[in-house]
């Protein structure tokens, strides 16, 4: 699949790798790889983020995904169903933190790598990347571009996802930047 990446595609996935890196993480992430597309410039991805207004509100997706990370890493549609049947996950994110210290729902530990220095992709961004290739193939795309991965990122249920859309940036949306129109179907 690789080998069909373009220089965007390639750029995402070294940027993903760089910020999984900086933060410490066991694993490069979907949260990773939108902050890697949020760093390019000159893709179609890029371009349909500047297009949606999402390049000028980076800090705004960072605090979502950071206030996720807090919550554990359930989505506002998760803590919305845990409120359906009584679960106030905001009290319960409180009281954790007040008996832990706070962050303690983050996602930490040791890295548990493979080889020494290489990080793995969690199983969301594996398939990410795989999205990526269906939509490519959907669209009979010879290649898998930066715009690929971000309707993937789109596309695929969870936290990125949600905070894209609470940002204007749906598979829609996104598909109408960076192709014109939204095809049928």
């Amino acid at each position: 699949m690789f080998e069909r990446f373009t220089d965007g595609a390639r750029g995402v996935v070294t940027g993903a790798a760089g910020h999984s890196e900086r933060t410490g993480a066991d694993e490069i992430t979907e949260e990773h790889m939108l902050l890697a597309l949020l760093d390019q410039e000159g893709t179609r991805a890029s371009f349909a983020l500047a297009s949606l207004g999402i390049g000028d509100r980076r800090e705004s997706l960072v605090n979502a995904l950071a206030e996720a990370r807090r919550r554990g890493g359930l989505s506002t549609a998760d803590a919305d169903a845990l409120a359906g049947i009584g679960i106030d996950l905001g009290e319960i994110v409180s009281k954790v933190e007040e008996a832990h210290g706070e962050g303690a729902l983050l996602a930490g530990g040791r890295p548990k790598r493979w080889w020494p220095g290489r990080r793995g992709f969690s199983p969301a961004a594996k398939g990410t990347l795989e999205k990526a290739l269906r939509i490519a193939a959907g669209r009979r795309d010879r290649h898998i571009g930066a715009e690929h991965i971000l309707l993937a990122l789109t596309a695929r249920p969870g936290v990125v996802a949600e905070v894209l859309a609470d940002h204007g940036a749906t598979y829609g949306t996104v598909e109408r930047a960076v192709f014109g129109v939204a095809r049928a179907g």
